[in-house]
Formats: structure tokens, sequence, C-alpha cells
């Protein structure tokens, strides 16, 4: 298998004009040869379009419905991988995606939580490309222990809200500055959905809203309604189901979900919201409501969980819009006063729905 692999590999070297897409085809087909071998039933790899250097990693493995092994970002063979571990691209990489391989289609290397934990040479890329032979396999059984590593790979349940702010504010910056923004960007010629929904925004709800803040509300609103939805589900979830779990009082978070749920979304910004619902799925979301009704934050947990994701998210927009939590008692003691002072400074009777703290 291996050998038929650097044989197609060095094939398509020889060309002479081959670019890092021209060797996609080999090594998905390889990857999903060695899960169907291995006995890893229903892996699927779906190669990632990427204009720029911003957006996801080139190949996503996952089951095709909800469960996302990890990301392969892979470069032309013989380019100094040194070089790109230290690039912002890959720091970006490593920092969102728990389970990462970064490869020239010889060399391999497997981050973990960002760190660097297993690097394989399976062959010599200037033997294809400059004595125009098939290289022969090196290191066969260390690269087998390497993609195994990689495939054995889940996400932990998180077990607190901090650590599932953690998981989430990471995920929404990248959406946010690495899809979003981008997304407008090459939208804003054609006038697609989201550059749809910012202009919505900007009319109805910000008239100066720039793209870099929309991308922040719009990434904001994502996985705030995934959390949402997340919590009022049993058994399964993903992005689809979602939009049948968001109440139908919330207007337009139902608009944006109709969106995120059944619309056809681009593939880069699919791969990230559905990369989101993995780990609020994962998530033992009841045991961190459980947390904050404990902690006495009141009857709406999840209301309060927005001040936990925000100060990780972005600590400056907590300060800036005064997002912290304010005892339950409190709230009610200065609900109760407003209606008082109604009643008898401005003679309004009928203010039953401040007093009841509505």
């Amino acid at each position: 298998m291996l050998k038929e692999y650097l044989k197609k590999i060095a094939a398509t070297t020889s060309q002479g004009d081959a670019r890092e897409e021209s060797y996609y085809r080999h090594f998905s087909n390889f990857l999903e040869s060695f899960s169907n071998e291995t006995g890893k039933k229903n892996i699927q790899i779906t190669t990632l379009p990427k204009k720029t250097e911003a957006g996801n990693p080139d190949f996503r493995v996952w089951d095709g419905k909800q469960k996302i092994v990890g990301y392969i970002e892979a470069k032309k063979p013989g380019e100094n991988l040194d070089d790109i571990e230290d690039s912002e691209q890959l720091k970006r990489y490593r920092s969102t995606f728990p389970n990462l391989i970064l490869t020239d289609f010889y060399q391999f290397r497997l981050y973990r939580n960002g760190e660097l934990i297993d690097t394989v040479l399976v062959a010599r890329s200037f033997i294809a490309k400059k004595l125009q032979t098939i290289p022969p396999v090196e290191n066969e059984e260390k690269f087998i222990t390497l993609l195994e590593k990689f495939f054995a790979f889940s996400l932990p349940n998180v077990l607190t809200a901090k650590d599932l702010a953690v998981e989430l504010a990471k995920r929404t910056r990248f959406l946010r500055d690495e899809v979003i923004v981008k997304e407008l960007e090459e939208e804003e010629k054609g006038k697609g959905k989201v550059f749809g929904f910012y202009s919505a925004f900007k009319q109805y709800l910000v008239a100066d809203l720039s793209h870099k803040d929309f991308a922040d509300i719009y990434s904001q609103t994502i996985t705030y309604g995934l959390f949402a939805a997340r919590t009022r589900a049993n058994g399964d979830f993903n992005r689809k189901i979602a939009y049948d779990l968001i109440p139908h009082t919330i207007g337009i978070l139902r608009d944006v979900f109709s969106f995120i749920s059944l619309g056809k979304l681009p593939l880069h910004m699919e791969v990230i919201i559905d990369d989101i619902a993995q780990v609020l799925y994962v998530a033992d979301v009841n045991k961190i409501l459980d947390e904050f009704y404990r902690k006495g934050k009141g009857e709406d947990p999840i209301v309060h969980f927005y001040e936990t994701f925000l100060n990780i998210y972005d600590p400056e927009t907590r300060e800036k819009r005064g997002v912290y939590y304010t005892p339950e008692p409190v709230v009610k003691y200065i609900v109760r006063s407003i209606h008082d002072l109604l009643k008898t400074h401005f003679n309004l009777k009928n203010s039953s729905m401040l007093a009841s703290g509505s």
C-alpha cells in the first residue's frame, strides 16, 4: 500500500509542473485505503478548498456525520517543514485543532494539542525529483504507528464551564478571523449569503458595522446559538439538528440557523462550525449547567455562561460591554425598587412585569 502510494507520488513529481494540489488525490486515496484495511469504517477524507493561506487545513478526516478525527495540512514535496512549522498559519492551526498532521507527502509530523509528538520520514523526496525514480520505503512501522495515533484521537469530555469556554473560544476566533472575514471579502462582489447577513445587520442593527465587527458578532451568534441548542438536545447533536432546537421566540437566531443548519454553506465555513458542534456534543452540558446552579447563578445559567465564554474569547470586549454576573437576588431587589419608584413617584400602577423581574 505504501509502495503504491510512493509510486504515484513519484510519477506526479516526474511531470515537472506538479503543484501541491496535484498530490491531493493520491494522498486521500492512500488514507482511505489505510482506514479500510485497518478496520476503521465510516471514515471520510474531505479535501478542503483554500484560495489563500487563511482558512482551514487541506484535509478533514471524519465520519461524515458528527465525529471529527483530525486535520492534515499538506505542502509541496521537498518544502522545508521546519519553516512551515514556525509560520503564522501553522501556529493558528496548532492552537485551534487538537489533532493535526503536517506533511510534504514524504515526511509526516503529528501534533497533539499544539505539541509535536511524532515525526516520521517514509521516503526521500529528492530521489523522485532529481533521480527520477521511485524512492524506497523507510520507517514503515513507525509511520503506521503515527497514523494509528492520529486515527485513535477523540475529543475528551469537557467537564467544566471554563474548559468548554476555552475550547469554544479558540474555534470561534478561528471562525471569525480565518473564515467569516475572508468570506465577506470573497463575497462582496457576488453578494453571497454571508454578505447578505452583513447587509441586513448593517441596515437594521448597526449602521456603521465593519466587516471585522460583523464577523465577530456573527461568529459569536453561531457558537452561542449552538450552545443554546445543545442544552435542549437529547442524544446526537450537530449543526443540522441545531435549527430544530432553537426556540421559535428567537427569530433572528432562527434566521441565522436556517442557513447554518439547512443551507448550503461554503465548505470551509461548514468545517469549523461542525468542529464547534462536535465540541458541544462531547461536552457534559448538563453537568456544566448544574455547576452554575450550584454556584447560585440564578434560574438561567445558559445566559450566565456567556460571561465565562466572553472572558476567554475576548476579555477586552467583556470589559467594554460590562458583561459581568449580577447575583439574582440583587437583580430582583433593583427591579422591585424601580417598580416601587414608578408607582410612588410617577403614578405608574401598571408595572407588574418589572415587579416580577421580567
